[in-house]
């Protein structure tokens, strides 16, 4: 997983920079600057508008008693589409773009969890543990204190 982030970092500036180029020499200079700054202005409008919508929507899944894990997950991916879209460059608008719109995230996010339903079987038996959290008060009788006064009857075991 290292190597293919590292590949990454290495490979994007590389394809960002080629891309320019090309589209340096196929509409012009000012052209392409002036369409790197309209995506900027455009993924913060959209971050703005999504994003609020998104908050909404957690704060509805709240108050019906829902975790609001898909809300969550479309946070995430908007989070990522602003930062990919403030990003110079005409592949990251791309992939910026793409995870703006609500059907794309919505089969990332059903490829993503079927990944990791994938993964979670495939560690044996630990997967089927049921662990409960909770909260308990000893109350096994202590033959060599006497109850306290403020001890109802009730609440000793005998």
């Amino acid at each position: 997983m290292a190597g293919l982030i590292l590949l990454a970092m290495i490979a994007m500036p590389i394809i960002e920079i080629a891309v320019f180029i090309e589209a340096g020499e196929a509409i012009g200079l000012w052209s392409t600057i002036g369409i790197v700054i309209l995506t900027a202005f455009v993924g913060t409008a959209l971050l703005r508008h999504q994003g609020l919508a998104t908050l909404a929507r957690v704060r509805d899944s709240m108050d019906a008693g829902r975790l609001p894990v898909e809300e969550l997950f479309d946070g995430l991916c908007l989070l990522i589409a602003g930062a990919l879209l403030l990003t110079p460059g005409f592949v990251t608008d791309g992939f910026g773009l793409l995870l703006f719109a609500p059907p794309f995230r919505a089969l990332l996010r059903t490829a993503m969890a079927r990944h990791m339903t994938v993964r979670t079987h495939a560690q044996g038996p630990r997967s089927t543990t049921t662990i409960i959290e909770g909260e308990y008060n000893d109350i096994t009788p202590n033959d060599t204190q006497e109850p306290n006064d403020g001890d109802k009857p009730q609440d000793r075991i005998t």
